[in-house]
């Protein structure tokens, strides 16, 4: 009997994946390890920064003051801490200028200043006490690293009258890819066993909760060898390997939830292993792969980003999202295949209910149907109510700073972290701060001199120094009063870059970086917007063949991320809950971290909504009644989905332990966002604003209603309304 009935049931695609299960999974296993092996030492080869616009003026001029003025900018400072006694103490100055020569001649080094060659009072700390020596270290991220780690060791500690710190740019940047590897592998020491536990309490079998790591384990380490590659061809930011983690373990556990529940409900029916995982590839398997499609377009919108920090967030995402997706469609069903109805086994919750059998219809799925009858029977309330407490979440985004990321986003006791922050509250305006203007052209001193007298005149500046010529260039540095990239300190780069000259002038410098970076971020943010939404209407409108559902999706989704957007300026810029949190606000948020969590969240969010969507249109397309469709989604989707967020949102959390603060505020706003999406937007508004929309839901005009029957998803057998539909169109067309 079970042979007459597969055929109809199995399609192409099912016999290709589980034709030969075990040389599927052993196939699969011999990729794995050549990954492990290709993947080998990426985070070593992985940069720190990326924050700029390489093709903006700041990026221009700080190349060119590299190659001509070394000295100007300066990415190692040494801190000469004299103790009790003064930096100008005939020992003291001899010790410092010893340390000076001794680091002009290392290899590597070059452009030596300090307070005792130059007398520069920015470069002495306003009691006395303590002064800098500063330098550059030539080469690549990764090549100034390496000279960082092995002149440091003999710079480091007291010397003797005096104590010398490490810090610097350079300094910052390698303590924090250090950093990011530690709390990486802490992060996945923390979520891995958690994850775990929770997909065995969601499971109760402990075999079906294995399923869900396996994958996410192909997919991270995948990924990371697709990102040792691009490193061979590209710039890509170490904080690429958290997102690879999290988006690794939580999509895995996504599309495994899915397909392993959709897959027992069907076995709990009777159907055996080969017909059930036909079933499952029709209807969960393609909702699977739209899900992955619109979380990739999410990710797909940070490639119009310049800034290499963006774009690797789109490389990492895009891998890992398409990995755990095609893990999930291949791997997972071979392996099922083989399992078959021993995927229920050492099902732990078997002793609380009767049978063997998992009971998909249970209580859980009536607690959720309540929950859709109540919404649906009050919708107006809980549309309004839900709107107005997400709004109300946002409100503090209002008010947001946008900042560079500098040492602040380490830890307090961090080396680089204390010598900085000494520099700020000891030191003079920002001596670490200022602005360079290059002046390339021939000039004459005195027409130097008229340009130093004008930057001087403005408001915004406390000191100008130079101009240092070489040839036909020179240049100025300006420091402005205050931080180095406030309000102050950014209106003064576009005031420099307004002065007229006779020559050709280039602002660089922090807060030039910063302005750059605004300016790049915000001509480019309304095409990925318009591109997420466009691409996610189209993937919502084939999912559905609704106009109206996908216009609610895009819609919805955006309002779920408020609280996230909300909490990220209310903790991370204004700075409550930092000492639980353990960390020191820089008063801003850096430019890229909202569109980064943006694109990431939005996707989580479509993820989500794909899964509740497509059950709900599913059970549309069988009743024709569109509030039991609803109630049914709900019921059978609203724990899946909820489990899925928990556990997603526990991966995000342990990777917000990390001890930087970018890393602490992406996967902390992310894990809120995830929740928030799943037990606010998912339970309470889309039921109620399905409710208020009603069949018109559904609507959608001729041309478009045939373009979806004939390219778009449909998940298992027509049903009525289906039927109707088509016939509709066959004699439309005939009447024509």
């Amino acid at each position: 009997m079970t042979e007459v009935n597969t055929p109809p049931r199995v399609g192409g695609w099912t016999r290709f994946v589980t034709a030969r299960p075990r040389l599927s999974l052993l196939v699969a296993l011999v990729i794995t390890a050549l990954a492990v092996l290709a993947g080998s030492g990426v985070a070593d080869r992985l940069g720190a920064g990326g924050w700029e616009d390489p093709a903006a003026e700041s990026t221009r001029a700080t190349k060119a003051l590299e190659r001509e003025f070394p000295g100007s900018q300066p990415n190692l400072l040494l801190l000469v801490d004299a103790g009790d006694a003064s930096v100008d103490d005939p020992a003291v100055a001899a010790r410092a200028e010893r340390l000076a020569g001794q680091l002009a001649s290392e290899r590597g080094v070059t452009g030596i200043g300090s307070y005792w060659q130059s007398g520069t009072p920015a470069l002495r700390a306003e009691d006395g006490h303590a002064a800098l020596i500063a330098a550059r270290i030539t080469g690549d991220e990764k090549t100034a690293a390496e000279t960082l780690e092995r002149i440091a060791p003999h710079y480091r500690g007291v010397r003797g009258p005096v104590e010398v710190t490490v810090g610097g740019p350079v300094a910052v940047r390698h303590e924090m890819q250090t950093i990011i590897q530690e709390d990486l592998t802490r992060a996945e020491l923390i979520a891995l066993p958690v994850t775990l536990v929770l997909l065995v309490m969601v499971f109760g079998s402990a075999v079906a909760a294995l399923l869900p790591l396996g994958i996410g384990i192909v997919a991270i380490l995948g990924t990371n060898a697709i990102l040792r590659g691009l490193t061979e061809l590209t710039d890509v930011s170490v904080f690429a390997i958290n997102l690879t983690t999290a988006l690794g373990l939580g999509l895995a556990v996504d599309y495994a939830l899915f397909i392993v529940r959709r897959f027992r409900e069907e076995l709990s029916t009777g159907a055996e292993p080969l017909t059930a995982i036909g079933t499952t590839l029709r209807t969960a398997g393609r909702t699977v792969l739209f899900s992955a499609l619109t979380v990739a377009v999410s990710l797909a919108a940070m490639l119009v980003f310049p800034q290499y920090f963006l774009r690797s967030f789109a490389y990492a995402g895009i891998a890992v999202v398409l990995l755990a997706a095609a893990a999930a469609l291949i791997l997972l069903p071979a392996a099922l295949m083989l399992l078959g109805h021993r995927v229920n086994a050492l099902d732990l919750r078997s002793v609380f209910r009767r049978g063997d059998r998992p009971q998909p219809t249970g209580e859980e799925g009536r607690t959720w149907a309540r929950t859709a009858t109540l919404v649906m029977r009050r919708a107006p309330f809980f549309a309004l109510g839900t709107t107005a407490v997400l709004v109300l979440l946002g409100l503090p985004f209002l008010g947001v700073r946008f900042g560079t990321a500098d040492d602040r986003q380490l830890p307090s006791t961090s080396e680089s972290h204390v010598v900085q922050q000494h520099i700020r509250d000891g030191f003079p305006g920002s001596p670490d701060g200022g602005l360079e203007v290059l002046a390339q052209g021939r000039a004459t001193e005195a027409q130097y001199g008229a340009y130093k007298e004008r930057i001087a005149e403005l408001p915004d500046v406390q000191r100008v120094d130079g101009p240092l010529v070489k040839g036909d260039s020179a240049y100025f540095t300006v420091l402005p009063k205050g931080e180095a990239v406030d309000d102050p300190a950014q209106r003064l780069v576009g005031e420099l870059r307004e002065l007229r000259a006779p020559f050709d002038t280039e602002v660089t410098g922090m807060a030039a970086v910063l302005v750059d970076s605004k300016d790049a971020i915000g001509e480019r943010l309304p095409l990925a917007a318009v591109f997420i939404t466009i691409v996610t209407l189209l993937l919502v409108f084939l999912l559905t063949g609704s106009v109206l559902i996908p216009i609610q999706a895009v819609v919805l989704n955006a309002l779920s991320l408020t609280a996230m957007f909300g909490a990220v300026v209310w903790v991370f810029q204004d700075g409550h809950l930092s000492g639980l949190l353990g960390f020191t606000s820089p008063g801003s948020i850096e430019t890229t971290l909202p569109v980064l969590m943006f694109c990431v969240a939005f996707g989580l969010s479509m993820d989500y909504g794909v899964f509740l969507l497509s059950r709900i249109k599913e059970e549309y397309d069988h009743t024709g009644d569109h509030d039991q469709a609803v109630r049914h989604g709900l019921a059978r989707t609203g724990g899946l989905i909820t489990a899925a967020a928990v556990i997603l949102a526990v991966v995000m959390v342990a990777i917000g332990t990390s001890r930087v603060t970018n890393t602490k505020m992406l996967g902390l706003g992310i894990a809120l966002a995830v929740l928030m999406d799943a037990m606010i937007v998912r339970s309470l508004l889309v039921p109620a604003v399905m409710r208020l929309t009603g069949r018109a839901t559904w609507w959608a005009p001729g041309p478009l209603r045939r373009f979806h029957q004939r390219f778009g998803l449909s998940e298992g057998e027509p049903g009525p309304v289906k039927e109707t539909e088509e016939a509709r169109d066959k004699v439309g067309a005939s009447h024509a």
